[in-house]
């Protein structure tokens, strides 16, 4: 049987910043958690080796594959930063529009550093995807 592996871990989310090879990526990383934490209303925790997950929900797709993930989430990976949020919210388009120097893909949004970017249109798009998925996946 299939196991994830975004769980979400015990595991220290400062100890991990800590961690982060470049300075500036660590600080961006920093300026993120404020972010999300403000943005979500929830604390942050490590989902996987990492992932700074914020808040959680269970989803259950049509093919029976199911399972919890973080609500919304960011990565400081070595080439770029990854901001996770809800698959499926055609909204996020519009916001991205004016959101500054970055890459999409379904789930993820890649940024290289938060100078790049309005952080205003961040936080609109962090408490978007959450009600999104609070939509979505009512029985939380």
């Amino acid at each position: 049987m299939y196991e994830l592996k975004t769980k979400e871990t015990d595991k220290s989310v400062i100890e991990f910043i800590e961690n982060v090879e470049k300075q500036k990526k660590r600080e961006d990383a920093y300026k993120l958690l404020d972010l999300f934490t403000e943005a979500s209303g929830f604390e942050a925790k490590m989902w996987g080796p990492s992932i700074i997950g914020f808040g959680s929900y269970h989803y259950k797709y049509d093919s029976g594959h199911e399972g919890d993930a973080p609500l919304v989430g960011f990565s400081p990976r070595k080439a770029k930063i990854s901001l996770y949020f809800a698959t499926g919210d055609t909204g996020r388009e519009e916001l991205l529009r004016d959101f500054g120097k970055h890459t999409s893909g379904k789930a993820c949004v890649y940024i290289n550093k938060v100078a790049d970017i309005d952080v205003e249109i961040l936080k609109k798009i962090i408490r978007q995807s959450i009600t999104f998925l609070k939509k979505t996946y009512p029985n939380q």
